[in-house]
């Protein structure tokens, strides 16, 4: 076992007696060589298919075994499910035995955990709340109104966009103005100002503000660093080329005692450029961490020899990378094939076709196809095609469970409890089902309560001296007010069942009589019915596994699951469907077989990439391109249209730059142009 060096303030690992377990035995040299590197900073550069969660997940059970102090590792990565996925197998090597376990978590929700502790010092209540995108698309549309500008000068949307571009590179409101250089911009930079001010009002942050003022509370307050740095021995990033400006700030700052940082990710997998996503971060690391080990895990037991031979040679005409190439353990017969077909019609009915052939003839379960296209745009064609071939499939990456209404809804009802400074959530729900409560009543006690500098509540009393509202729409408010207020206090009580309040409250308000105005169909309403029940076997899970389950915990950790996943739910991935997503979405999952569409200029390299014309911009559509191929497991389809139809006119859709960089007399070309 390699000898390890730990830093004078950290306790000394101890060496088990015996040496590597049978477990350590099974991993290649690289995976061992990883694994058994515990101090000091360390970069696993982790290719497609090479095993990185077994070696992240493996790697903590030996600093473990050495001693380590379980609650003083800290692993993070990027998504719920990545987070689960490395829990779970932390359980099968460790075992029950342990009282204490790491910390396993993504950003976010590290994040949350930090500033419940140390948010009160930047003027924030504990129990903040976070908002959801609802929540912020309204608190923008009111910021832009507030300032007076219209949806045709800026749209809320936009204003987010800018909002949320700033905050990822730590530029806060008084200081956006700066780095304004256009007219939409400047207005942003003032939206900026009026909505911060709103949820700061509110005790809310948003998703950006939980890393945003993470790293404000590290850079302003000493004592607050120094507190939190002394929480953790071991820190772990997975993923880690995935990280922005304000990541890369907050895990430098947790390690700078001692720098017993890993990370594990892959430069080639960099996809997120477009989110704040920064490949210098993995590029550079030698220089942001000196004396930084590197191990490359470069055997590849996912993919045919074919599909890797095909993905080195894509990507190894990138320039800013590490050097490294993927090993096939897997070999395959006619494992990648690229198709033409005259048009985007004939390209969706060859595709369907075969896949229809694939499932009916040859009992392929649907489950092991997937078809991934570069844009949003894309997938109607082949959407009919499988709806005439009665071929199951589903799109990922649709509407998400929690932007359904019902589910909005329920989410707002509960917040409106848990707290009472949220007035987005109030506002959304005080006339939901109808109680009397009208839109102009509601604006004109809004107007008020700003002026004043007042909660709504707090306005009802002069509304109704002045006649800005009848009596009865504020007897009606101050009815609904007292009705939160004590489902408020029942849901402080210890031992509360939070299911069984929520139930009790959607009896109360009779919000069937909501889902029967919405929806006129029985089976509409129904469906509705039954993503109630998904709502409280939310909150019954959630109260299972916490020890101390409260309603502001359950909200922020259902803001985290709805906000840190990158594609769909995830029983829409373990239905057995035909899987059709983007190439941004695929990334972490992978098929037996998988078809890659619409491989032309404008569509993969996307047109905005190909109008940038910048190395960087080329590069991460080319690592997209890589990613996709490497989702494929046993067989590869790239396809492509030689015409297509653009603004009402049939144009020639020239092949993709990535498919005239490859070789084609090693693959299987299959010519299926019509006419």
């Amino acid at each position: 076992m390699q000898e390890t060096v730990v830093v004078p303030q950290l306790p000394q690992l101890r060496s088990p007696a015996g040496g590597p377990t049978s477990a350590l035995r099974d991993l290649n040299p690289s995976q061992r060589d990883a694994v058994t590197t515990l101090s000091g900073p360390l970069l696993i550069l982790a290719g497609a298919g090479t095993g990185k969660t077994r070696v992240i997940t493996f790697r903590m059970a030996e600093l473990i075994r050495h001693g380590a102090d379980p609650d003083r590792i800290l692993s993070v990565t990027f998504t719920n499910k990545a987070a689960r996925e490395m829990q779970a197998r932390m359980a099968v090597l460790l075992g029950q035995r342990l009282k204490r376990k790491p910390w396993i978590s993504t950003f976010h929700a590290l994040c949350v955990k930090i500033l419940r502790d140390e948010i009160t010092v930047l003027g924030y209540p504990p129990k903040f709340v976070i908002y959801d995108r609802g929540d912020q698309e309204s608190a923008a549309r009111k910021a832009l109104r507030e300032i007076r500008v219209t949806d045709a000068a800026l749209r809320p949307g936009d204003l987010l966009m800018h909002i949320s571009q700033w905050k990822m590179v730590g530029i806060e409101p008084d200081a956006a103005r700066e780095f304004a250089d256009d007219d939409r911009s400047f207005l942003a930079a003032a939206g900026y100002r009026r909505y911060q001010s709103q949820l700061r009002a509110a005790g809310a942050v948003d998703f950006d503000d939980l890393l945003l003022l993470t790293v404000k509370l590290f850079e302003e307050f000493p004592e607050v660093l120094e507190r939190q740095q002394g929480r953790f021995d071991y820190v772990q990033i997975d993923e880690y080329q995935d990280t922005n400006d304000m990541q890369f700030r907050l895990i430098e700052s947790l390690v700078r005692p001692h720098h017993n940082l890993c990370v594990v990710g892959d430069d080639d997998q960099s996809i997120y450029g477009w989110r704040g996503a920064e490949v210098r971060h993995i590029l550079g690391f030698h220089e942001h961490f000196p004396g930084a080990k590197v191990v490359r895990l470069e055997d590849n037991y996912r993919c045919t020899r074919g599909i890797i031979a095909l993905a080195n040679k894509l990507v190894k005409k990138n320039l800013s990378r590490h050097d490294k190439t993927l090993v096939a353990h897997k070999s395959g017969e006619n494992d990648v094939t690229i198709r033409d077909y005259a048009d985007e019609q004939l390209e969706a009915e060859g595709v369907v076709r075969e896949i229809n052939y694939l499932i009916a003839q040859k009992g392929i379960a649907p489950k092991d196809l997937a078809i991934l296209f570069r844009t949003n745009e894309q997938p109607r064609l082949f959407e009919a095609e499988l709806r005439r071939l009665k071929v199951p499939y589903t799109l990922i990456g649709g509407q998400s469970f929690f932007d359904r209404k019902e589910v909005r809804d329920v989410l707002a009802y509960l917040r409106a409890m848990a707290f009472p400074s949220d007035e987005m959530s109030l506002l959304r729900i005080i006339n939901v089902p109808a109680r009397g409560i009208g839109e102009t009543a509601l604006d004109k006690l809004l107007t008020r309560a700003v002026k004043q500098g007042q909660s709504i509540w707090d306005a009802i009393p002069e509304s109704v001296a002045t006649k800005e509202i009848t009596p009865k729409t504020a007897a009606a408010v101050e009815q609904f007010r007292n009705l939160v207020q004590d489902f408020r206090r029942r849901s402080d009580q210890p031992g509360v069942d939070l299911a069984g309040l929520l139930d009790e409250w959607l009896n109360v308000i009779d919000y069937d009589v909501e889902i029967c105005r919405q929806y006129k169909e029985p089976a509409q309403q129904e469906a509705r019915r039954a993503v109630l029940g998904e709502c409280r076997q939310a909150l019954r899970e959630y109260q299972a596994r916490t020890h101390r389950p409260s309603l502001a915990e359950f909200l922020n950790e259902t803001a985290l699951t709805g906000r840190d996943d990158t594609f769909g739910d995830d029983k829409e991935m373990e239905s057995n469907t035909v899987c059709l997503m983007t190439l941004h979405s695929a990334k972490g999952l992978e098929f037996p077989r998988v078809y890659l569409v619409g491989w032309e200029e404008g569509i993969m390299p996307h047109q905005r990439s190909v109008d940038a014309d910048t190395r960087q911009a080329i590069e991460e559509e080319r690592r997209l391109a890589y990613v996709g191929i490497t989702r494929a497991r046993d067989f590869l389809t790239i396809s492509r249209a030689q015409t297509r139809t653009k603004w009402g006119k049939r144009r020639e859709s020239p092949p993709s730059r990535f498919l005239l960089e490859l070789e084609e007399d090693e693959l299987k070309v299959e010519s299926s142009v019509v006419g």
